[in-house]
């Protein structure tokens, strides 16, 4: 089995999930549960720079992500590399800024709120825990709290939490596709129509 259909298939069993909202299931139960984008949400996703500005920084952080996360565990492994390691994080971390603040123009832009919006409420709550643990590494940098491999132990721990919240967005990305697929298709609530 490609690796592709087994990535699909974990990706359907966790849509079945009882946390379906966290993990961007947009499933009907009767046919009551607000579609993920309304048509004008849709229309205004689609007009605004800042989805294209999303999809951008998304791959990129995620590029710098990976590429900080090695030196990160060279550093761990062999003690080799705290200085670049670290400077790794500060730019992982200055990436996430900017993702995030371009991310709650979006989300003002799109759905009228800048952070917390309904079809990207549990994302939302995560991200701020990724955005606190990331800022608390940098507070441990600053003020000299704590040994290399502490600070890099507090980095990895970010690493983790990001890695969670940027799998939420990518079944949330997916959720989407799927739901234009089927607006596109002919199955689409009436113009204007809300959840």
């Amino acid at each position: 089995m490609p690796t592709t259909d087994r990535i699909a298939g974990l990706i359907d069993a966790l849509d079945c999930s009882p946390w379906g909202a966290s993990c961007g299931r947009t499933r009907r139960a009767h046919g009551s549960s607000r579609p993920l984008y309304t048509n004008e949400e849709r229309r205004r996703r689609d007009a605004s720079p800042w989805t294209v500005v999303q999809g951008v920084l998304a791959p990129l952080q995620f590029a710098v992500f990976l590429v900080s996360l090695a030196l990160v565990t060279r550093y761990l492994l062999t003690g080799a590399g705290y200085e670049i390691a670290t400077w790794s994080v500060v730019i992982k971390t200055l990436v996430l800024y900017a993702i995030m603040v371009t991310g709650c123009i979006w989300e003002k832009e799109v759905f009228g709120r800048w952070l917390f919006a309904p079809a990207f409420f549990w994302e939302d709550v995560f991200s701020m825990l990724v955005l606190a643990l990331h800022t608390a590494y940098l507070g441990v940098v600053i003020a000299g709290i704590g040994d290399g491999r502490a600070q890099m132990l507090l980095a990895l721990a970010a690493y983790a939490a990001y890695v969670f919240n940027a799998a939420q967005f990518l079944l949330k990305l997916r959720a989407a596709r799927r739901e234009d697929g089927r607006w596109q298709g002919g199955s689409h609530a009436a113009p204007g129509a809300a959840g």
